[in-house]
């Protein structure tokens, strides 16, 4: 929507959001979801499945690649409308294919803590803003159709609740605490993984980087004291 009708978001804005974002899921994925993995399957097989997280999101990554730089929408001057039509379209399936395991990892929070889950849901949200434009601007520019353009950006979105779906379906019947700290580490190596592989690099690429690095430090923060409130109130 904001790539259609809203006026794109400065980039101080999105330095310090998405630096924010990956402050969060930096520190969940070690503070709150490495450490509960370690708790109920033991150290070895808790950073096993932590790494065998990382692994994944890279093997995805390497196979499926996903930029959504604004300025490879159009190198080299003028966009061509086709090329504008075809980039979207690849962002949008490469997007898609990436969201399928973060729904999984908003489940999994939810699995440990339902405010933990939003939590989450709300930090990935955060780095789905850039995406989200990513897709729905060159398709808008080269169609015209706002319509279109909506609807390619809102497919690549909904992965997430489909990871999410396809979790609880293979996953609830066969819940036991070694299956939930698996799950957990595992999730933990993917928001890693995402937070190192994505939200730094583009929280970094407008120029403010103290800003970037404030927004982590933020995200952390906050994150931290959401946690300790959880665990004393």
């Amino acid at each position: 929507v904001i790539g259609i009708f809203v006026r794109r978001p400065g980039p101080r804005f999105l330095t310090f959001t998405l630096g924010f974002s990956a402050g969060v899921m930096i520190l969940v994925s070690f503070v709150e979801l490495l450490a509960t993995g370690i708790e109920e399957i033991g150290f070895f097989w808790g950073l096993v499945a932590f790494f065998g997280g990382m692994g994944l999101m890279f093997l995805i990554d390497v196979l499926i690649p996903h930029s959504y730089k604004a300025e490879e929408h159009h190198p080299g001057g003028k966009p061509n409308k086709s090329n504008l039509h075809r980039t979207g379209m690849l962002v949008a399936l490469g997007i898609g294919i990436h969201n399928l395991p973060e729904g999984l990892a908003a489940f999994a929070g939810a699995l440990e803590n339902v405010n933990l889950g939003i939590a989450i849901a709300v930090a990935i949200a955060i780095h789905n803003i850039p995406e989200g434009l990513a897709v729905s601007a060159p398709i808008y520019a080269a169609t015209g159709s706002r319509k279109k353009a909506f609807w390619f950006s809102f497919l690549s979105g909904v992965a997430e609740p489909v990871g999410a779906g396809i979790a609880a379906i293979f996953l609830m019947p066969f819940l036991s605490p070694a299956l939930i700290g698996t799950v957990l580490a595992a999730v933990g190596g993917i928001m890693f993984f995402i937070s190192i592989d994505e939200l730094v690099p583009a929280s970094k690429e407008y120029g403010f980087d103290h800003l970037a690095i404030i927004g982590i430090i933020i995200g952390m923060v906050v994150m931290a004291a959401s946690l300790w409130i959880l665990k004393v109130v």
